[in-house]
């Protein structure tokens, strides 16, 4: 069977080496999907406790999900690569309810069970000897041998912990000791990954799943075409922004790489990419759409748990570097059509004047701006003004816009079957495929409505999303065709609808069943982490490596991340990483001055993570669109790597400048920086790719990247030319906090103890309390301080306070304190930057005019 002849789910199958059985079998298998996602809606809704029925806490409703996890994977992967696609073997049947049974232990007997924590009996000793293993099979057929081999190295270092090597030694737990911890509690298996997978991620998923189903993928394609497939390598920057429109909902790099790769693929070929080179835009993008909010990658949820920080403020953070490595990828896509010398699809109708179009984009920003404004105020007099009314309202005005979006569609034509093979000699128009699809655009605003406005839990905000796919679903077929008075284009009937929902709640479901499994196998080595303390010999062992340099320690780190990546999908791989090293780079970073935020840090462990579906020789994304382009996969990895250094430059300039996570910066500040880390990116970009106006010579290139730098971190050579703080005696810290301005900030230099008694020197960050002396300010901070034999010691620390929050301990010495010195902004540099742009500019204009002479 050729690839172009199977669907979305299947060619995804296909590449994850999943089963396609028919017959019975296949119904059981989509009847357990079914039921999984019905499951994980019934949980995420309020009727549970509206009822009375179905009410379960957070480790009934992890173990009910592994078990259908386990399930479902025994049934959907071959145990070897020989083994049938077309039917289930006896054999992995018998597992796969054997595995299941093992993970609804935890759910069947949990009142036993919590009556008597660390107490196992024999019956809980078997269960959890046999679910682990069993849960290690199932990675290996739905992950690949990599993370199962990592787990179970865990498990035998922590059963053999008094036989290795004196460094990495430690005194060993009993086998009934690490099945208590591993299987019985939440501190292994059933730990945060996998509560993390219950209660947001799978949601996420079926909202893509579901909102794919509806059509909205090949809305968002076929819009993205008739915007863009004008330009010179249209269907090339078309699938860079459609892939970034199915990113806004979709988690999934493969599925995203599926969807939009299925038809956006071809078009380049015919435009005259290569293989190799189409499929690399179309993973590059893809990948990207796990960074791209509002629906992040399972990672970015994870990330909400490890640091405990709402969804909204990760998002918030995550945005600028995804919108910013989005555009630069358009630009690539822009200089590879330059040097292939690629010709734009002809348009239409007649290019509009630009003004003419400044105007008509004003006019839509202001008229959206306008709605939000009227729907934000509307309803917050609405809801005080109505009390209990107010949701019944809320819906009702839900309807009738949605009745009114399927009206405006149903005055337009339809869009074109997804046929990737027909030939596209005429761009569809702008104009009546957008309004085609404006309704699948109301589930998106109401998830993004329900994260950024109610401030809802993730879970229930993708809930509230899913339900209203649920009802478009289901109605948008009979409406169509009702309000469609010409008669001449069928939609179809409820009936028709129904298909669609179950079709997309099962895909929901199968997609999920590798990040069930890899949350569920990354909780064994968390919980081996915990049980052990390996990760204390880990950070020592990686501090002695990077020899205390943070530069070395991140690239290390990114190294770790990209080798892991080979084996690990995204989430197993950001939970190993973060999990290991991201509280050493923060400690690393105050050994050295720098204080790094946690979710710069997070942030960082992710993006390298998303680099494990692009990454060669096992990059899954690359072998996906490898088999849409019928290129070579290992070539379209490399390929795709080199156009995601963008995304791989990222993470190491924003641990060195928060600025661009939008880490306390106010709103014209962030607006001015993201105009200039936009063109620092496209410079990088025009830099790596060795094409800016014209072929870059070598020193141009070199001045392409050191511009950008420049614009990324202005702090670097400002720090060189004026040093940012001042010293200042300890023995003079109350009065240097009389002296330094409030909502600045001091640095400290302390040397202590960390919590298993190793010294250790390290920087803290003390805020300036409001207004007073400094005596006043020290003790606002919760500091007492006393001095002896010349040294300046902590004597006390308030409960809850700054000093507290800051690290600060007793008997800690403080060796040096920094006051911010007065000097010119970081930004001036920005000047010289763009200065030597300008010449650059100047040069390379003038050098194509020479060859356009010629």
């Amino acid at each position: 069977m050729t690839t172009d002849k199977l669907s979305s789910e299947e060619l995804i199958a296909q590449e994850v080496g999943a089963r396609n059985p028919q017959g019975a079998m296949a119904k059981i298998i989509a009847g357990l999907a079914l039921a999984w996602s019905l499951f994980q809606l019934w949980i995420a809704s309020p009727l549970p406790f509206m009822v009375g029925i179905g009410v379960f806490n957070d480790t009934q409703t992890r173990a009910i999900h592994l078990a259908f996890a386990l399930l479902l994977a025994f049934l959907a992967y071959p145990a070897f690569k020989r083994s049938p696609r077309e039917r289930v073997p006896l054999l992995d049947v018998a597992l796969g309810l054997v595995a299941a049974a093992t993970a609804a232990y935890l759910f069947l007997f949990y009142e036993q069970l919590a009556q008597r924590p660390g107490n196992l009996t024999t019956a809980d000793l078997v269960t959890a000897c046999i679910g682990i293993p069993l849960l290690l099979e199932a990675t290996r057929r739905a992950l690949g041998p990599a993370l199962a081999i990592i787990a179970a190295i865990f498990l035998i270092y922590s059963l053999a912990g008094p036989w290795m090597p004196a460094m990495l030694a430690h005194r060993g737990v009993s086998l009934t000791a690490l099945a208590n911890h591993q299987w019985i509690t939440t501190e292994g298996v059933f730990g945060i990954a996998l509560g993390v997978s219950t209660s947001f991620v799978f949601l996420f998923v079926l909202f893509g799943a579901l909102l794919e189903r509806a059509g909205a993928g090949h809305y968002f394609i076929q819009l993205a075409f008739s915007l863009l497939g004008h330009m010179r390598g249209g269907p090339a920057k078309a699938a860079v922004v459609s892939s970034g429109l199915t990113g806004l909902i979709s988690g999934s790099s493969i599925a995203n790489v599926v969807t939009t790769g299925t038809f956006t693929i071809p078009m380049m070929k015919r435009t005259g990419f290569s293989a190799e080179k189409a499929g690399a835009v179309e993973v590059a993008s893809s990948v990207n759409g796990q960074i791209m909010p509002p629906v992040m990658g399972a990672a970015a949820f994870l990330m909400v748990e490890y640091i405990g920080m709402p969804y909204i403020e990760v998002v918030k953070h995550a945005f600028l570097p995804a919108l910013i490595s989005y555009i630069a990828l358009f630009y690539i896509v822009h200089l590879e059509s330059l040097k292939l010398g690629l010709k734009a699809l002809p348009r239409n109708s007649a290019p509009k004047p630009w003004l003419v179009r400044l105007l008509g984009l004003a006019f839509g920003a202001a008229l959206i701006s306008g709605i939000s404004l009227a729907v934000y105020y509307g309803l917050g007099w609405m809801k005080p003004a109505l009390g209990d009314a107010a949701s019944w309202v809320i819906g009702a005005m839900l309807l009738i816009v949605y009745v009114g979006l399927l009206k405006i569609a149903a005055g337009t034509p339809p869009l074109p079957a997804e046929d990737p093979n027909t030939p596209l000699e005429k761009l569809p128009e702008t104009r009546p495929v957008l309004l085609s699809g404006l309704h699948f655009l109301l589930p998106v605003v109401v998830l993004v409505w329900c994260l950024m406005v109610e401030r809802l839990s993730p879970g229930l905000s993708a809930f509230w999303g899913s339900m209203i796919l649920v009802f478009i679903l289901l109605t948008q077929r009979p409406l169509l065709s009702w309000l469609r008075r010409d008669g001449t284009h069928e939609h179809g009937s409820f009936m028709d609808g129904m298909v669609d929902l179950r079709e997309g709640l099962i895909a929901g479901a199968r997609n999920m069943i590798g990040i069930g499994i890899a949350t569920a196998a990354a909780g064994i080595i968390v919980g081996a982490v915990s049980q052990t303390g390996v990760g204390l010999v880990l950070a020592d062992v990686v501090e002695v490596l990077s020899m205390g340099n943070l530069l070395l320690m991140l690239i290390l780190t990114a190294f770790l991340s990209l080798i892991l990546g080979m084996g690990l999908p995204t989430t197993a791989n950001y939970i190993v990483v973060s999990s290991l090293l991201a509280p050493v780079i923060v400690s690393l970073g105050q050994q050295n001055g720098l204080i790094v935020p946690l979710i710069a840090v997070h942030l960082f462990v992710f993006y390298f993570g998303i680099m494990a579906d692009v990454t060669p020789p096992v990059g899954l994304a690359s072998f996906a669109a490898a088999a849409v382009s019928k290129g070579d996969p290992i070539r379209t990895g490399i390929t795709a790597f080199y156009y995601s250094l963008r995304t791989a430059a990222l993470p190491f300039l924003f641990i060195f400048n928060t600025d661009l996570l939008l880490i306390d910066v106010d709103l014209w500040h962030g607006i001015l920086i993201f105009i200039i880390a936009t063109v620092a990116m496209l410079l990088f970009a025009a830099g790596t790719q060795g094409y800016f106006l014209v072929r870059n010579r070598w020193y141009e290139n070199a001045a392409l990247l050191l511009i950008a730098f420049a614009l990324f971190r202005p702090g670097f050579w400002m720090d060189m030319l004026v040093d940012p703080y001042r010293d200042i005696p300890p023995a003079e810290l109350a009065q240097a906090l009389e002296r330094v301005e409030e909502n600045s900030e001091l640095r400290l230099r302390v040397h202590g103890e960390d919590a298993v008694g190793q010294p250790r020197t390290f920087t803290v960050v003390l805020p300036i309390p409001e207004k007073g002396t400094g005596e006043e300010r020290l003790e606002a901070l919760g500091l007492t301080l006393y001095e002896e034999d010349d040294k300046v010691l902590i004597d006390t620390v308030g409960f809850s306070s700054p000093a507290e929050a800051a690290g600060l301990a007793f008997d800690q010495e403080i060796l040096s304190v920094r006051a911010p010195t007065e000097r010119a902004p970081k930004e001036l540099i920005w000047i010289p930057a763009l200065l030597l742009m300008g010449l650059l500019i100047w040069r390379q204009r003038r050098r194509l005019k020479e060859q356009a002479a010629v």
